[in-house]
């Protein structure tokens, strides 16, 4: 680990002038602090952000919920309201890392977390992430944990994290100040940026932004699953992942809203397949159709072409129980 100079902000005004003069801001450090002792990232300078006040978990007025950037992981996973409300993103959570990291893991750094491609962290590799130019090292290497979705020429890393694969999900927005006291929200789905061109750009934050909250809208209700297919049972990335959230009218499905993990360089949604399943009665033949329609476009790397039957099936059982549908005799 290289040389830093380390400093606490006391204002969001402070951490975010600070990011526009070059500076990395820190708060549980459970991802930054690896990628610093390999020098896959060198900062000069740390900022640390705990300080801010910005932890607490309020009810808004339109029936949703804030939470600040630096609740810890646990304490959002154990929330009385989300586990009630919003299941989806507590069991989410709870799939994730082990128990003593999500004690030190906080909601905006959860976000913002790097791709744990292996050649991400190798530095002795082409990288695009690490050296836009260089290479993807990973499309003709070992890529087992790779994407099979949403992939170009420069990229096939895959997102980490579970927490905003439910995020996703939900419809969450993310809050942002700038450097110049702005502040600003950004739909989930608008916050992750494919690898076309700017690799090496993972969100859209720009120099001196932070993360202050992310906000979910009023409980969906309805059925909320998520599931995650790993190589162990803990303490391991997804394979595979799903969130889903399921509503039924009679014998119909009213609503579905269903995010995915291990897939993409984002928590992949895929509108055109929520829409097969919108008003159909559920049954094997439409989970297969709404399959058909989400890796219509998914392209395995050799290593990892497992991933689409993996992902079919994956589907398929978690449709299976948000319908309350048994499978086929």
């Amino acid at each position: 680990m290289r040389p830093f100079e380390y400093t606490r902000a006391t204002t969001t005004r402070d951490a975010t002038r600070a990011g526009t003069d070059g500076a990395t801001i820190i708060a549980g450090g459970t991802n930054l602090l690896d990628l610093m002792k390999l020098e896959v990232m060198a900062p000069e300078r740390l900022i640390d952000i705990n300080r801010l006040g910005l932890n607490a978990i309020e009810e808004s007025g339109d029936g949703g919920l804030r939470i600040g950037a630096l609740v810890p992981n646990s304490d959002l996973a154990a929330d009385r309201r989300v586990r009630k409300d919003w299941p989806v993103l507590s069991r989410a959570l709870l799939a994730g890392a082990s128990g003593q990291l999500r004690n030190k893991a906080t909601t905006g750094g959860n976000l913002c977390q790097r791709t744990r491609c292996y050649y991400f962290y190798d530095t002795d590799m082409p990288c695009n992430k690490r050296e836009p130019g260089s290479g993807c090292q990973a499309r003709g290497g070992f890529n087992r944990i790779h994407a099979i979705l949403g992939t170009s020429e420069q990229c096939i890393a895959t997102h980490p994290s579970d927490m905003a694969v439910a995020l996703r999900a939900l419809d969450a927005m993310v809050e942002i100040e700038n450097a110049e006291g702005e502040r600003r929200s950004i739909p989930i789905a608008e916050f992750y940026r494919l690898p076309h061109g700017t690799p090496h750009l993972d969100n859209e934050l720009h120099p001196g932004d932070l993360i202050t909250a992310v906000t979910l809208p009023a409980p969906a209700g309805g059925a909320q699953i998520y599931r995650k297919v790993r190589d162990r049972a803990s303490y391991a990335f997804a394979l595979v992942s799903v969130a889903a959230i399921v509503t039924m009218e009679g014998d119909r499905i009213a609503s579905a809203s269903l995010a995915f993990g291990g897939l993409a360089h984002m928590p992949w949604r895929d509108d055109e397949m929520e829409a097969v399943l919108v008003g159909a009665t559920p049954s094997d033949d439409l989970f297969d159709r709404a399959a058909d329609v989400l890796l219509k476009d998914a392209q395995g790397y050799g290593h990892n072409d497992f991933k689409i039957p993996l992902t079919r099936r994956t589907l398929k059982a978690v449709l299976r129980d948000a319908c309350n549908v048994g499978e086929p005799a």
